[in-house]
């Protein structure tokens, strides 16, 4: 009998917040996040673009602008706030036991350095390999990352090889030193749709193998639908719904991801059939309606403005934060 390993919760966010300052004012763009990850559990972020996405992501990685600032919560990876630690303590954590998958391979590519010279980088950082062990291992992950001919591949520059090409590379990057957690951010971006899927193939199938959490971030519903084990819902900086895939797509709960899901392209849909979800997102600055959906939803009621926001439990670890959810 094959056992299925025991999951363990590896990261949780908790009521996380982040502001920027700009010369127009704050951008309250986080607003009390709370989220987690089990070991070997692949985790979509879905929402709008604009909505906090890759803002987390980069507040979790650690490398939020320097405009950005985290204002209240914590950051727990394995037990550790990594908002405590010291950035040299982060810094040999990144790349390690943390790595990030960029959604614009081209720009996370150094253009005059060979892309195995950049994978030793990695290991030379964060292992105690000999430089001839270095070279082994980046033309192991070149091979692991489905690149053809390694030897050469391994002298080539990023300009020398196609968008999806680039993509697996900062794939072997991400995965140089078997990381316990990696985030996708947009990693299908700019690619054709048979990259797309030899991509994300890549991604689960290497997952599956180690045992690593992902957090996948995308816009492409129907990516995050075959992807992925569970979803978040974002809008505009909060948290609406979390749930597994299925059931959400089944039974959404929140009305924006409900509007989300009917203005989504789908082949069994017609466009004409697609609906667009009225308004646009709010201007995270200034003043704020308690639900950041209120005005572009047409459940919305005085008590939306009258009653906190406030996290319900709807069905089997269904979670929607909506004064009027979907029964």
């Amino acid at each position: 009998m094959q056992f299925k390993p025991i999951r363990e919760t590896l990261l949780a966010v908790d009521r996380l917040s982040v502001e920027f300052r700009t010369r127009t004012g704050t951008v309250r763009a986080l607003e009390n996040i709370s989220v987690d990850i089990q070991t070997g559990e692949i985790v979509g972020i879905v929402g709008e673009s604009g909505s906090g996405k890759s803002v987390l992501a980069f507040a979790i990685m650690g490398i939020l602008d320097r405009a950005g600032k985290i204002t209240s919560g914590r950051i727990l990876f394995d037990g550790t706030d990594l908002l405590k630690i010291k950035r040299s303590q982060l810094r040999q954590k990144r790349g390690k036991e943390l790595s990030m998958i960029c959604q614009n391979p081209r720009a996370a590519l150094n253009p005059i350095r060979k892309i195995g010279r950049q994978i030793e980088d990695v290991l030379q950082a964060h292992t105690n390999l000999a430089s001839k062990q270095r070279r082994e291992r980046a033309l192991e992950l070149l091979s692991l990352v489905r690149i053809g001919d390694p030897s050469r591949r391994y002298c080539a520059y990023p300009d020398e090889l196609s968008g999806g090409m680039c993509q697996r590379v900062t794939i072997a990057l991400a995965l140089a030193c078997s990381p316990r957690l990696a985030i996708a951010d947009e990693p299908t971006t700019g690619l054709d749709v048979t990259t797309q899927a030899a991509v994300m193939d890549l991604i689960v199938e290497l997952a599956t193998k180690t045992h690593m959490a992902t957090l996948l971030i995308t816009h492409d519903l129907e990516i995050a639908a075959q992807y992925c084990d569970r979803l978040i819902v974002m809008h505009a900086g909060h948290i609406v719904e979390t749930a597994k895939t299925a059931d959400l797509f089944q039974h959404p709960r929140h009305p924006y991801t409900a509007k989300l899901i009917a203005a989504t392209p789908a082949p069994e849909k017609d466009l004409a059939h697609l609906v667009p979800i009225p308004g646009n997102l709010p201007d995270l600055r200034g003043e704020l309606p308690l639900c950041r959906f209120r005005h572009r939803c047409d459940r919305a009621s005085s008590q939306c403005d009258e009653i906190p926001l406030e996290q319900k439990l709807i069905g089997n670890n269904h979670l929607v934060t909506c004064q009027h959810p979907f029964e």
